[in-house]
């Protein structure tokens, strides 16, 4: 499976925080923002990775993460010149999918929670043996701000709706899909909705008409954080420094995953090590390698 993630948008709703710099390069506590994302896909042991951003900010993400192989991915960039919608990066990135199956992620979206991995690892399964896309539910207290999905009576989604007026439940799709190929073909044929763009919504809709489509609801001891305000900012931040002070884990520590999954080696830890060593990011590489940590 190849991954996605779109690092795209102008950002007004940051200004002047993003007047100069990517909302993706904004720290969250001690990580750049772009960390968050990247993370879940390697948790999802997705290695190829394409970067889609603006024209002015791709040299930004090229000069932070390079090619990606200090973390044991293969990281590949592309640009979108305007912000035409969500579903524009699989028409961008249809040469970097070739014939796989493809997650995307945007690149303002935290997700936290024990047991997402599995869920990660169960989503990629589900594409890769034909069983269609998978999406990540979220109860949301502000429905009409986002993608909202209805149930029947067994729990079974009939319907996506974009930013309802009279929203039919509380539950929105986060930044977090997967698909098998025919994404590309589909987000192709897309046509534009009103405000002018190739809605993520509409290409779920056609999976979910199709019977398709799989939506996983994140529930009780999952956090989904979606980065887009100055008050999200500060919540993100004070939620990862809380989460990481009381449970002495990083969350999206990219050097850690990648040493977990078996992808860069101890001494590649260390060469990482001896340049962050004067904080505590560093040195928490260097618990990791100690086997300070045990995965319950």
């Amino acid at each position: 499976m190849k991954g996605i993630i779109l690092a795209g948008e102008s950002g007004t709703r940051l200004y002047p925080l993003t007047r100069v710099t990517s909302k993706q390069l904004l720290p969250i506590y001690d990580k750049p923002m772009i960390y968050y994302p990247l993370s879940v896909l390697m948790n999802a042991g997705i290695r190829d990775i394409l970067i889609i951003s603006t024209p002015q900010d791709t040299p930004r993400f090229e000069e932070l993460l390079g090619d990606g192989k200090q973390f044991g991915i293969n990281l590949t960039y592309a640009v979108q010149p305007s912000p035409d919608g969500l579903a524009q990066a699989f028409i961008i990135g249809a040469d970097f999918i070739g014939d796989d199956t493809v997650a995307m992620v945007l690149g303002d979206n935290i997700f936290v929670g024990h047991g997402l991995k599995k869920r990660l690892e169960a989503a990629v399964k589900n594409a890769e043996t034909g069983k269609g896309a998978t999406v990540f539910g979220y109860y949301v207290d502000d429905p009409e701000r986002f993608g909202i999905v209805e149930f029947d009576n067994s729990g079974k989604a009939i319907s996506i709706e974009e930013k309802p007026e009279k929203p039919k439940s509380n539950y929105c799709v986060t930044g977090l899909y997967f698909y098998d190929n025919r994404v590309v073909e589909f987000a192709k044929n897309l046509k534009p909705s009103a405000r002018g763009e190739l809605e993520i919504t509409d290409l779920n809709r056609i999976y979910l008409e199709d019977g398709t489509l799989n939506v996983e609801l994140l529930g009780q001891g999952f956090t989904w954080l979606d980065t887009g305000t100055h008050e999200s900012l500060v919540d993100a931040t004070n939620f990862v420094k809380t989460v990481e002070t009381h449970q002495h884990r990083k969350i999206a520590c990219l050097e850690e995953i990648a040493y977990l999954n078996g992808w860069i080696s101890k001494e590649q830890v260390l060469e990482e090590y001896e340049i962050l060593k004067k904080n505590q990011y560093g040195q928490y590489l260097k618990d990791v390698l100690d086997g300070k940590y045990i995965d319950a």
